[in-house]
Order: C-alpha cells, then sequence, then structure tokens
C-alpha cells in the first residue's frame, strides 16, 4: 500500500515563562497533552497554518515568534502507512478571540516548563519543549531515551 504523505504545522506558544498545551485523544484513543497543530490547507503557507490552526484549537490568536523546529515521523492509520512533515513555530499570544475547537479540544492549560514537561505525553514534544526553553525538559528527555530533532 503506497504511503499517504501529510504536512502540518503548529506552535509552542509562550506567555510569562508557560508555554499553552492542549490535551486531545489522540488515534489510538488515547487522552494526551501536546502542543497545537494541525494540518495545511490548499494554497495555505505553513506559517498561515500554524496561526490559524493554534487560534482554531486554543482561542489564542498569536504572532510568530520565529522558526523553532522541523519534525518528521511515520506512522499508521487504518492499516496504511503515513508519512507526517510538521514545522513548528514559536509563538506568543496577541489576544484572546474565543474558546478552543469543542470538537478535538478537550482543554488547555498554561504550563511552566517543568510542568508541561510532566504533562506531554510524546517525546517529539519533549524535544520541542527543550529547544524552545533551551533545558527545562532535558532530564525528563534523557529518561526516555529519545533521539534528538
Amino acid at each position: 500500500m503506497k504511503e499517504a504523505k501529510e504536512y502540518a504545522a503548529g506552535g509552542v506558544v509562550g506567555r510569562g515563562g508557560k508555554v499553552l498545551l492542549v490535551k486531545v485523544t489522540n488515534l489510538q484513543g488515547d487522552v494526551v497533552w501536546t502542543f497545537p497543530k494541525g494540518h495545511l490547507e490548499k494554497g495555505e503557507t505553513w506559517l498561515k497554518a500554524a496561526l490559524r490552526e493554534v487560534e482554531e484549537e486554543t482561542g489564542w490568536e498569536c504572532r510568530n515568534a520565529g522558526a523553532l523546529a522541523n519534525a518528521t515521523y511515520r506512522f499508521t492509520r487504518g492499516g496504511r502507512p503515513v508519512f507526517k512533515r510538521v514545522r513548528w513555530y514559536r509563538m506568543e499570544p496577541l489576544e484572546r478571540t474565543g474558546k478552543p475547537d469543542a470538537v478535538e479540544i478537550m482543554q488547555t492549560k498554561w504550563a511552566d516548563a517543568r510542568g508541561a514537561a510532566r504533562l506531554l505525553s510524546y517525546p517529539s514534544d519533549l524535544k520541542l519543549l527543550a529547544r524552545y526553553t533551551a533545558r527545562p525538559a532535558a532530564d525528563r528527555l534523557r529518561r526516555l531515551g529519545a533521539a534528538h530533532l
């Protein structure tokens, strides 16, 4: 079966020493804490997609504070292999424009780096947090033995 290709963008939103997390149900049905991200729409740039997805998922309009990381990974959805590329941006909140997407997002939370490192479910998110904060998630990341981005 041919591998599907997907492209997504997201943001690590920071304010006052805290980052904004979203609580979602993943493809396996597990409840996880992660950073907001989503697919690119036709004709949309990586950055526009990241800003749109963050606002849709969190209710916060943000501004770009620079590129953070590029990630690629593979997984299986419904028996079909998927290759996914994600571009991540540093973001700063401008204003609260609404509520999180009630269909996809169970909860949002501002957490300091240590709290975020305890909540985040994926090693790739811990790598993003470590890059964003330049170390706070490094201890947990080493314990998980995750490779570098």
